[in-house]
Order: structure tokens, then C-alpha cells, then sequence
């Protein structure tokens, strides 16, 4: 009985704890707190039109992170899939609440010393109904924070790719909580919060740096600490269900265009050109990535097509309000092509990134802040700098000092904490549980468990009789 009860508390203390501090916090501050209103004598004017087009991109991007949860639930075998979507979820949920208590202020509260805001918009204490001069100025600035949550929100949810089918769910959501706040509040001060990468001048329009590469590095790291699935290489790990990765993709496409036209911040030519920078490149990446498949397997497949759009993506996203259309083309296509080739090269380094987190994200955000450096002009965006191949060398250097710092900040981070988090809560599931599979394993159901005849989890509703024992077989 001692033992059955410690195992009840060592599952749930940690969340019942944190849930009972936060339920404090709140009482002791709400009666305290208040949204700044409008100033009716000094406040900047609210464009009405400006504010329903970043509403409506705010609800794209939010739109991504289930369609992420499509694109990875595909790809991994059936016994992970409700886990693997559930870390996409549970991204949204820890995220929100984080980006209010103290996230949002962490990242664009006014400056500490380069590194870090203030905590002066804890719990969006004001931050007001009307736009803050030295944030926007024609949306509310309650607004820009809740654009602002959603690119937090995929964020992490793009780091899970790399670790799907073998993390525990407690340690998952410690992992996120803690990540969220020292690694990626931060970064976003440096790049777009007035920090030194922003001071430096380096050029991140909506998000290679702050997103893809901090994501990327992070589920590499995570790959490399967490070890390889058991029998990776040797039993099949094929994708249980591509038609529902393809969705997932296309939802991703669709979902981009808030993500970057939505970072001009105003329904203008930058929103424009962003808009249609976004589809080239994608368009480009998903032919750039099949006509390698094709020279080197013989046949292109849709799950390469799909790939590569998200490769073409991912490049164009630093750089989609800076460059031209026709610049889009090559940044897609050589992103296709050297995020296909980093996938192979994982099989040659042997580590496991489940899902390709690093090879998509890490290398084609990479590839995109470096290219945002060779082909950014001033003709298209004043507001942009000129790039190598306009006649500046500078912003060249400029852009791989913000990726290096990007990738040194996110690893090292990545690395503390994991080993701050697996001895609080175990990281990895057990042989058993991993064998079993994680949707039975840590959340006791199954996305197809009437399918399957010797599932534990009962077939006929809430008052099914089928108990008999899972399968102990690596399914494919």
C-alpha cells in the first residue's frame, strides 16, 4: 500500500505543486493587476485594419501547431502517434500560461543589459488595449503579445520531432516549462526584443534564428542525450500513415503565410512580399528536394515533397520581408536539397532525430539566416540593410555571428537542462514502455485500438470487457 501510494505521488506531485504555487501567485496579484487602457489624450491610434489582419495571422500560426501535430503524427508508428501529437498540444497549454505569468515580459519588456527583459509585464500587467510607441503602433499592444505566443508556442512544439517515441510525458512537460523561459524569452530579446543580436543589426524577419535554429539545435542535442530508439536500423520504423503527414504539411503551408506576412506587423506591400516570398521558396523546396531524391533514389515521393516544402519554409523565414521573389527561388530550392541531404547524413552519424527536427529546422534555418545575408536589399524593404550580393560583405559576418551565438545558446542550454530535468524526473521511458509504445505506456489509450485485438485498452466504450495484455512487438 506504501509503495502503490508513493508511485501515485511521485507521478503527480510535481504537477499538483506547481499547479497549487501558480493558484497562489494568481490570488496574491490579480486584485493588483490590471490591462493598461487606452489613453483617450496621448495613446497612438489603433488602424482597425492593421489589427484584424494580425488577429487573423495570430490564428494562422496558432493553426500550426495542430497541423504540426498531423505532419509528425504521421510519420511515427502507430503505437506513438496520440503521444506524439499530445506533445504538440500540451506545447500550446504550457506555453500560454508561461507567456502570461512572465514569458511575454522576458522577451520584449524593456531591456537589462542586452540580455534579458524586465519583468515590469509580468502577468501582462500593462500591457494595454492600445499600441505602445516603442513596440507597434498601429495594433494594441495586447495583441502583439498574443502574436508573439504562438511563434513560442511551435517553437517548442517543433523540438519534439526530434525525441518522439521514447521521452516521458512528466519530464516533457518540465523540459518545455524551463526551456521556454531560459532559452527562448531570451533569444527573442536578443533578435527582436532591442538585445544585442538586434543591436548589432543582424536581420530575422520572422523568426530563422529565434525559431528554427534554437528548435533545431535543441532537439539535436536532445537526440544525441536521450540515445537512439531501440532497434533503430534494424526494425522498421516506416510512417504509419502519410496521408495524414501530407495534411499536416499542407496546414503548415497555409498556416506560414500568418507566421510571415503577419511579422510586417500591418496589412502593407512588406505583408506582400513576405506573402509571396513565403510561397516561391516553399514551391522551390519541394522541387529542390525531390530532384535529389530523384537522381538518388529513382523516384520522388510525397513524403520528400512534403519535406521539402517544409525545408523551403523554414529557409525563407528570416528573410521573407527582406528579399525578392526571384531570391526566394534559390533559397527554397538549396534548402530542399541540403536539409535532404542532412537527413541522410544523420544515418552516417548515428544519432536519432526521430523526426527530423534538426535536419528541417537547424539546417535549413541556418541555411536561411546565412542566405537573408547574401540576398537582403533595401529595394524591397528600407527597413531591411543591403546584402552581400548588394554591395554588403558586412551583413554577411553580421548574420553568422547571430548564428553561431544562436547555436552556442541553445546547445549549452539544452544540455543543462536536460540534466537538470532527468534528475528531478526521469527523461527516458523504460525498455518496456518504449516496446509497449508511448500512447499505451504514458497516456493508457490508443489512436487504433480497435484494430488490434490484444490491446489492453477497451474496444467497446467505457463498460468494454477486452483487458487481455499488449502486444510485446515493436510495431511498424
Amino acid at each position: 500500500m506504501i509503495n502503490r501510494v508513493n508511485r501515485i505521488f511521485n507521478a503527480t506531485s510535481w504537477t499538483a505543486v506547481g499547479i497549487f504555487f501558480i493558484l497562489i501567485l494568481l490570488g496574491l496579484i490579480m486584485p493588483f493587476a490590471a490591462i493598461a487602457a487606452p489613453d483617450a489624450d496621448g495613446a497612438l491610434a489603433i488602424d482597425t485594419g492593421d489589427t484584424a489582419f494580425i488577429i487573423l495571422c495570430a490564428a494562422l500560426v496558432m493553426l500550426m501547431t495542430p497541423a504540426l501535430s498531423l505532419f509528425y503524427g504521421g510519420m511515427v508508428r502507430k503505437k506513438n502517434v496520440l503521444s506524439t501529437m499530445m506533445h504538440s498540444f500540451m506545447a500550446i497549454c504550457v506555453v500560454s500560461i508561461v507567456w502570461v505569468l512572465y514569458g511575454y515580459s522576458l522577451a520584449f519588456a524593456p531591456d537589462v543589459a542586452g540580455v534579458v527583459g524586465n519583468l515590469d509585464w509580468a502577468g501582462l500587467i500593462g500591457v494595454g488595449l492600445a499600441p505602445n510607441p516603442d513596440i507597434v503602433e498601429t495594433i494594441p499592444h495586447l495583441l502583439f503579445a498574443a502574436f508573439q505566443l504562438m511563434f513560442a508556442i511551435i517553437t517548442v512544439a517543433i523540438i519534439s520531432g526530434s525525441f518522439a517515441e521514447r521521452i516521458r510525458f512528466p519530464a516533457f512537460l518540465l523540459f518545455i516549462a524551463i526551456w521556454v523561459t531560459v532559452i527562448y524569452a531570451p533569444l527573442a530579446h536578443w533578435v527582436w526584443g532591442g538585445g544585442w543580436i538586434d543591436e548589432m543589426g543582424a536581420l530575422d524577419f520572422a523568426g530563422g534564428t529565434v525559431v528554427h535554429i534554437s528548435s533545431g539545435v535543441t532537439g539535436l542535442v536532445l537526440a544525441i542525450l536521450l540515445g537512439k530508439r531501440r532497434g533503430w536500423g534494424t526494425v522498421s520504423m516506416a510512417p504509419h500513415q502519410l496521408p495524414m503527414t501530407v495534411l499536416g504539411g499542407a496546414l503548415l503551408w497555409f498556416g506560414w503565410f500568418g507566421f510571415n506576412a503577419g511579422s510586417a506587423l500591418a496589412a502593407d506591400g512588406i505583408a506582400a512580399l513576405a506573402f509571396i516570398t513565403t510561397n516561391t521558396a516553399t514551391a522551390a523546396g519541394a522541387l529542390g528536394w525531390i530532384a535529389y531524391e530523384w537522381i538518388r533514389q529513382g523516384k520522388p515521393t510525397m513524403l520528400g515533397a512534403v519535406s521539402g516544402a517544409i525545408a523551403g519554409l523554414v529557409a525563407i523565414t528570416p528573410a521573407a520581408g527582406f528579399v525578392t521573389p526571384l531570391a526566394a527561388i534559390p533559397m527554397g530550392f538549396i534548402s530542399g536539397v541540403i536539409c535532404y541531404y542532412a537527413i541522410l547524413m544523420k544515418n552516417r552519424l548515428g544519432y536519432d532525430d526521430s523526426l527530423d527536427a534538426f535536419g528541417i529546422h537547424g539546417v535549413g534555418g541556418t541555411w536561411g539566416a546565412l542566405a537573408t545575408g547574401l540576398f537582403a536589399t533595401t529595394m524591397v524593404n528600407a527597413d531591411g540593410a543591403d546584402g552581400l550580393f548588394y554591395g554588403n560583405p558586412e551583413l554577411v559576418v553580421i548574420q553568422i555571428i547571430a548564428v553561431i551565438a544562436t547555436f552556442i545558446f541553445a546547445g549549452v542550454g539544452t544540455f543543462l537542462i536536460y540534466h537538470l530535468v532527468n534528475s528531478i524526473v526521469k527523461m527516458r521511458v523504460s525498455a518496456e514502455d518504449e516496446e509497449v509504445g508511448l500512447d499505451v505506456s504514458q497516456h493508457g489509450e490508443e489512436a487504433y485500438g480497435f484494430l488490434n485485438p490484444s490491446s489492453s485498452i477497451s474496444t467497446t466504450g467505457t463498460g468494454g470487457s477486452n483487458t487481455t495484455t499488449p502486444q510485446k512487438t515493436i510495431s511498424s
